[in-house]
């Protein structure tokens, strides 16, 4: 089932690139800027993190916190993030049960893999309220970023 706008998001607790859980909830009283993206060490993903790494100081200056998850390992995910000198959490979904709660998995992906993460972005509130949703059907699109950044101005 979709993710709209006006909804509560789904909780979820998922392991970090640093091998913590952390729990969506656990971030309420932030905005939180969530990424889903196919795999790391590819392309399109290359450049959408590394743009979010970028202009991090923008996001924190609205009180954001960016999450982005994949179907990854944590020790992928930990790689990735030191060659790419991301600066804000990277999660595994291994098991693929966030990125179907979210409605964001392929069905087939390249190469015949099955179940990978549609790039898709969720802005969600202080209060854990959807406020923005983006899910890309081709992998080699990239979110509207400023669309992302406009939606956490005005609720800011």
């Amino acid at each position: 089932m979709a993710i709209h706008v006006g909804q509560l998001a789904p909780d979820f607790t998922l392991f970090s690139d640093a091998k913590n859980e952390v729990t969506l909830s656990s971030l309420r009283g932030k905005n939180v800027v969530l990424l889903f993206f196919p795999q790391a060490f590819t392309g399109v993903c290359t450049t959408e993190l590394c743009t979010m790494r970028d202009d991090i100081s923008y996001y924190e200056g609205l009180d954001a916190e960016i999450v982005a998850v994949s179907v990854d390992s944590v020790f992928t995910l930990d790689r990735f993030k030191k060659d790419q000198g991301l600066n804000f959490l990277l999660l595994s979904d291994f098991n693929k049960t966030v990125s179907e709660i979210y409605d964001t998995l392929y069905g087939e992906f390249v190469f015949g893999m099955k179940g990978v993460s549609k790039r898709s972005a969720f802005v969600i509130d202080k209060e854990g309220v959807v406020q923005y949703a983006e899910v890309l059907e081709s992998a080699g699109d990239l979110p509207n970023f400023q669309a992302i950044k406009d939606t956490l101005a005005a609720l800011n």
